[in-house]
């Protein structure tokens, strides 16, 4: 435990121990020994994306508390966020057994090491994000008696990404560990909905909304330097424009369908356009296949003349806004968007799918166009505007960054999280 000595010069005191006025010109000083609540957090994989930013702020900026960070193990080929870590002063704790995949005897191992924890450390609240460590770290918070017991749900597994009998174990085990926790946190209104209402995971009473919150300054400073370096590294002329993708390469993203898209576009329009592709996983070598299947072409290299890019990840993405005319998302399934938040912060119009909390974190046909997720001609068609009406680009990025600077900076979530924390502290009569 983290004790903070505070000095204090407190008339009341010099007053009932008589000290005469003599003396009241000397500094008289008395130590009163303040503790502060303390908050396990525990995390998926350190990587690369919205939740490991958000622990990182909660971690670091929630002054009040003494914070121990955990997280697991990533996958083979992911990319680490360990510099958004570092670049915060944090070091993490690993359990290296908590990995993403179901592993009955690692799961069980990591478990252990988590009660072990919680035993050493004592946390008043223990705060879980992502689905492995929800399960593993309210399981062992639950079973150690901690007073709070909290979960965010940055998305949700309970559509789009398995079949019938694995979506009804994984809701079966959330409805069973939503009862025991003291408050289920959804990110958006949208998504809470879906967990109260859709997949009946808690009643809506027990979910707090508390959205997600960046440092978003970056996207929206030097950006004429960033576009210009961008588009002279990628061979871009000022006529074309150029579209992203940010995100993980994984099926629940849905390359494909943009990919369809891309090919439609090209039929449409005659302005020229190219399509950048911003990260990777375990989906690269079938989205290739998708576009030659397609007929289109696409390269890794830097200067080059096909029709999509593969950038892989690329660490100051506020470049990649910043080089770009209009960003896309195309998911089947999500929480909040990191980078609708980012392309809006940017001041960059954005076509997008209309699921999860995507509703939530942009201002439909102000900022964004959306669709639903299998409408391929009116993708096509919203896309086709913007790349053909310069105007109309303008006229949605104006609106972004005062929209997103209110309601997604960093400073926002650390002072609602830290009012839920204070107010359930206080309901569950907890001193620290």
């Amino acid at each position: 435990m983290v004790v903070n000595l505070t000095k204090h010069i407190d008339l009341q005191i010099l007053n009932s121990l008589n000290i005469s006025n003599a003396y009241s010109g000397f500094n008289f000083f008395y130590f009163r020994f303040m503790s502060k609540p303390r908050v396990l957090r525990i995390a998926n994989r350190f990587n690369i994306g919205g939740p490991t930013f958000n622990v990182a702020y909660l971690t670091r900026y929630l002054d009040n508390y003494e914070t121990r960070l955990i997280g697991g193990s990533l996958d083979e080929g992911e990319d680490s966020s360990d510099y958004i870590l570092s670049n915060l002063g944090l070091t993490p704790i690993i359990v290296p057994e908590m990995k993403r995949e179901i592993d009955f005897k690692q799961d069980y191992q990591a478990y252990l090491k988590i009660r072990e924890i919680i035993r050493e450390f004592k946390p008043h609240i223990v705060h879980t994000h992502a689905s492995k460590p929800g399960a593993i770290g309210r399981l062992a918070a639950i079973h150690e008696q901690v007073p709070v017991v909290l979960h965010t749900f940055h998305g949700h597994v309970f559509h789009s990404y398995f079949g019938k009998a694995k979506t009804l174990f994984y809701k079966t085990i959330e409805r069973y560990l939503a009862v025991r926790s003291t408050r289920v946190i959804a990110i958006s209104e949208g998504q809470a909905n879906e967990l109260s209402v859709d997949h009946q995971i808690c009643k809506r009473n027990k979910i707090a909304v508390v959205p997600l919150g960046f440092d978003l300054t970056k996207f929206n400073q030097h950006t004429e330097e960033k576009r210009l370096a961008f588009r002279q590294t990628y061979g871009l002329d000022d006529h074309t424009i150029a579209i992203s993708i940010v995100g993980r390469l994984v099926p629940i993203k849905n390359h494909g369908f943009l990919i369809q898209v891309i090919k439609r576009l090209k039929e449409v329009t005659k302005h020229p356009f190219k399509l950048f592709i911003v990260g990777d996983g375990e989906e690269r070598a079938n989205i290739e296949s998708m576009i030659l299947d397609a007929g289109l072409s696409y390269s890794m290299d830097e200067q080059n003349t096909a029709d999509i890019t593969f950038t892989s990840w690329i660490k100051d993405v506020d470049r990649v806004y910043a080089g770009c005319d209009i960003v896309t998302l195309c998911s089947l399934n999500e929480g909040t968007p990191v980078s609708l938040i980012e392309a809006q912060a940017a001041g960059l119009p954005i076509v997008s799918t209309r699921v999860g909390g995507i509703q939530n974190v942009v201002l439909e046909n102000q900022t964004a166009f959306l669709t639903a997720k299998d409408d391929l001609a009116g993708f096509t068609e919203y896309l086709k505007i913007l790349v053909e009406q310069k105007d109309k680009r303008l006229e949605m990025a104006d609106k972004g960054w005062e929209f997103v600077k209110d309601n997604f900076h960093f400073t926002r979530l650390v002072k609602d999280m830290d009012t839920l924390y204070q107010e359930l502290l206080k309901e569950k009569g907890v001193r620290w």
